[in-house]
């Protein structure tokens, strides 16, 4: 590697090249997952050399790590619901999830976590770390309700399910059901998750 670094290096000028070994790797994870795509493939489709990729990020597990940066914060997930109300918190984060996802150069980051999480064990602990880490985690524990780490990976998995049948399942109708029609559905559930009862004799607060 230390030869092909002396051979190539940093190139002078080359200052899109890290955007560009991104924006490929997330196309590969999105077609391939994370099993299937390569180092070299993806210095390839990003027109560098594949010690570049590594000078970079280091390894495919760090690239694939940096391919997961999220649309939209937990902060601005959360500011809305706070905005919304305490009751609208589980409609707002539907809406906040599907209209970060939507638009298609976004979407495909989604399709890269969802084909790797799927054909990789790596990729799905690091998927749902990120998700109970970044996203759900910190919403729950604001909000001060008993077994929040229950509660934040059950609303993980609602999203999950739901991602993997509405983008790569693509199973209709819920394929293409509009967003306002998600949010009526499945907004009731995600704030029994939040904030209502389990069962099991588990109260919200």
């Amino acid at each position: 590697m230390s030869a092909a670094q002396g051979k190539t290096g940093r190139r002078p000028g080359e200052s899109g090249a890290r955007e560009a070994i991104l924006a490929a790797a997330t196309a590969a994870f999105a077609e391939a997952g994370y099993d299937r795509a390569t180092i070299r493939g993806i210095a390839t489709a990003a027109g560098v050399d594949p010690a570049l990729v590594l000078h970079y990020f280091g390894s495919k597990k760090d690239l694939f790590e940096a391919a997961l940066e999220l649309p939209v914060s937990p902060r601005q997930i959360f500011e809305r619901g706070v905005v919304a109300g305490p009751d609208q918190l589980g409609a707002v984060i539907v809406r906040t999830f599907l209209e970060a996802w939507e638009p298609p150069e976004t979407r495909v980051r989604l399709m890269a976590m969802l084909r790797s999480a799927m054909t990789n064990d790596t990729a799905m602990a690091m998927i749902r770390d990120l998700l109970v880490r970044e996203v759900f985690g910190p919403i729950t524990q604001t909000l001060g309700v008993p077994d929040a780490p229950l509660r934040a990976t059950l609303v993980g998995s609602q999203f999950v399910g739901l991602a993997i049948i509405r983008y790569i399942g693509r199973l209709e109708p819920l394929a293409s059901a509009s967003i306002d029609d998600l949010v009526s559905a499945i907004g009731p559930t995600v704030q029994r998750y939040l904030t209502g009862e389990l069962g099991g004799g588990t109260q919200g607060g």
